[in-house]
C-alpha cells in the first residue's frame, strides 16, 4: 500500500457545546449528523483495503462485507474518515442504528465473523477526505475537502454512504431533534475553513442531555483505591419495572475527595448479594446475555467488574444523553441526591422517548438549497 497519507492516523475529534452556540457560528460551520458507530479510517489502494479504529487498532477482519463493498464503491486510491454502523429494521418497518449489535461484530472466531457479516451486515458512512489519488487533502480547508469528497463518492449508494450536511439553521435544528429517533447521537459542527488536524478537538459536537431519577444499587471501587484509602469509582444505578429493579447503567465523574466521602457515606447500606434485588443474577459468571452487572463481555475481558451491593434506599438525579434499549448508552453524570423521592417510584415511564425516525431518511437527507 502506497498512499499520500499512511497509517497510523488518529482522527480529528470534537468538543462538546450547545446547539445554540453551534448554530450561532453558521454559516462558517457545516452541520452533520453525529453517527453512533465505530469511528473508522479507511485506507484503500486498489484492492488493498485497511480499516483502522480511532485508536489505530485494525478493524478490517471484522467487516468483510464492508471491505468488499469499498472495493466496488470507493475511489481506487483514497483515505477517508467515517464511521462503521449496523442498522436493523424494527416491527414498524423503520431502520435505526443498533450499537449493541455492532459491538457483537468484534469477535475472535472467523466463523462467527462470517456468520454475522451475513446476518447483521454493517455499512460505512464517510464524512471527511484525507487523500485521493496522489494528493493529500489534510491541509486543505474542510469546505474544499467536502467538495472533493462529494465528487469522489457520487456513485456510492450503500452500503457505503456519504453523510448529509447543511448550513441552514432551521434544517440543523430539525436534524438534531429528529435524527435521534433513528439512533443517532446528535449533530456535529465542522469549521469550513479548518484543515484536518490529527487527534485535535477542532470540531463541535452537540448531544442530547436529559435527566432522570434513578436508584443507587451498588458501587465499584476506583482503580486507584487501596485498603488504606478506599475510593468510589462508579455508582451502579437502576430503575423499577413491574416491581423488579433493573440495571440501567453507571454514574461516575467524581473528584478524588468526593470519591472518598461517598464510599464512607454508603457503607451503612452495604448488604450481602443474597439480600440484594440483583442476587438472582449471581449464577452468571462469564456470560452476560442481559447486561447483568458484575459479569463479563467481550468488551470487558480482564477488567474487574465486581461490585459492592447496596440496599436500594437512595435516589439520585443523573444526566444522560440517550438510551440504548433498556439502558443508558453512556455513563450518566451525577447531578444531585433526591431524598424526596421514593425508590419504588423511579421507573422507566419518566424517560423521554425520542420521536421515531427512519435511518433511511437520514442517509437520504439532502443539504438545504
Amino acid at each position: 500500500m502506497d498512499l499520500p497519507v499512511m497509517p497510523p492516523i488518529r482522527p480529528m475529534l470534537a468538543k462538546t457545546t450547545t446547539l445554540e452556540k453551534a448554530l450561532a457560528q453558521l454559516p462558517y460551520v457545516q452541520i452533520e449528523p453525529k453517527w453512533d458507530g465505530f469511528r473508522c479510517l479507511v485506507f484503500k489502494d486498489g484492492d488493498e483495503v485497511e480499516l483502522a479504529s480511532r485508536n489505530t487498532k485494525p478493524l478490517t477482519r471484522y467487516f468483510p462485507e464492508v471491505v468488499a463493498a469499498m472495493r466496488e464503491q470507493l475511489p481506487a486510491r483514497a483515505v477517508l474518515d467515517g464511521e462503521v454502523f449496523v442498522a436493523q429494521r424494527d416491527e414498524q418497518g423503520v431502520d435505526r442504528l443498533e450499537f449493541e449489535v455492532l459491538q457483537e461484530r468484534i469477535h475472535p472466531a472467523q466463523s462467527r465473523i462470517e456468520m454475522l457479516a451475513d446476518k447483521t451486515p454493517a455499512g460505512f458512512v464517510a464524512f471527511d477526505l484525507l487523500a485521493l489519488g496522489d494528493t493529500a487533502y489534510v491541509d486543505w480547508p474542510f469546505a474544499r475537502r467536502r467538495a472533493a469528497l462529494e465528487k469522489a463518492l457520487e456513485p456510492a449508494a450503500g452500503p457505503c454512504f456519504l453523510t448529509a450536511t447543511t448550513t441552514d439553521p432551521s434544517r440543523a435544528e430539525q436534524w438534531f431533534h429528529q435524527f435521534e429517533g433513528a439512533g443517532l447521537d446528535g449533530v456535529v459542527a465542522k469549521p469550513l475553513g479548518a484543515p484536518y488536524v490529527e487527534n485535535a478537538r477542532t470540531m463541535l459536537k452537540i448531544k442530547h442531555e436529559r435527566t432522570a431519577d434513578v436508584v443507587v444499587a451498588g458501587y465499584r471501587e476506583h482503580k486507584s483505591s487501596t485498603p488504606e484509602r478506599p475510593l468510589l469509582g462508579s455508582l451502579l444505578i437502576g430503575l423499577y419495572d413491574d416491581g423488579q429493579l433493573q440495571h440501567i447503567g453507571v454514574s461516575a465523574s467524581f473528584t478524588e475527595v468526593r470519591r472518598a466521602e461517598l464510599i464512607e457515606q454508603l457503607q451503612p447500606l452495604v448488604v450481602p448479594i443474597e439480600e440484594h434485588p440483583w442476587g438472582r443474577w449471581a449464577e452468571f459468571l462469564t456470560a452476560n446475555p442481559d447486561r447483568v452487572p458484575g459479569t463479563q463481555s467481550r468488551w470487558s475481558q480482564g477488567k474487574d467488574l465486581s461490585f459492592t451491593p447496596l440496599r436500594p434506599d437512595l435516589v439520585v438525579e443523573v444526566a444522560y444523553d440517550h438510551m440504548e434499549g433498556r439502558r443508558f448508552r453512556h455513563t450518566a453524570q451525577f447531578r444531585r441526591w433526591r431524598t424526596d423521592r421514593d425508590p419504588e417510584s423511579c421507573g422507566y415511564d419518566q424517560l423521554d422517548e425520542p420521536v421515531g425516525y427512519d435511518l433511511a431518511d437520514v442517509l437520504g437527507a439532502r443539504p438545504a438549497p
